[in-house]
């Protein structure tokens, strides 16, 4: 008998963004340019003119996996929907570097880059094969809020019973 395979293969992580796009050459040459990215392997398909399959790795993470849209068989990228309603978070050493690059070689910016309240300097953006990216630095550790005082919780329940009986009051 054969040995027990990992069921999640080397190099990949139990999720795994799989990104489909037309120009699939296209953009794993804008990856590796604006996000650093690493071409791990490529299938040709049939037609020798589209991929049927490609693997990057950027920032040494796990794998994102592409291909070109084949509308035959009912695989579409974000463009055939009018956008996308996904959004690949990318966490980089420089996200203002990284950010700048990706605009350069051609990203819309959605949202400029800015330090948020959680601690990171974040932006968001639309790579030119109309997938989202939101591209983050940590730049401070930031705290869980701390939990409300009995007195606190006492007050906000007193004011919420307070609010409850003014709308269950009859009118005059």
């Amino acid at each position: 008998m054969s040995e027990q395979a990992y069921p999640i293969p080397e190099g990949f992580t139990a999720v795994t963004p799989h990104l489909v796009v037309d120009g699939a050459a296209a953009a794993i040459g804008f990856y590796e340019r604006a996000f650093g990215a690493e071409e791990v392997m490529r299938t040709p398909a049939p037609d020798g003119k589209r991929l049927m399959h490609a693997a990057i790795r950027i920032g040494g993470g796990g794998v994102v996996m592409l291909a070109d849209a084949f509308p035959e068989f009912g695989s579409h990228s974000p463009k055939a929907f009018g956008g996308s309603a996904v959004s690949i978070h990318l966490y980089v050493g420089d996200v203002d570097a990284v950010f700048a690059r990706a605009v350069k070689e051609g990203a819309m910016v959605v949202m400029p880059v800015a330090t948020m309240a959680w601690g990171d300097r974040y932006g968001r953006l639309v790579d030119p094969f109309g997938h989202h990216w939101s591209i983050a630095t940590r730049i401070a550790q930031s705290s869980p809020p701390s939990p409300p005082s009995p007195f606190d919780m006492l007050k906000s329940s007193q004011e919420a019973f307070a609010s409850l009986m003014k709308l269950a009051s009859p009118m005059k």
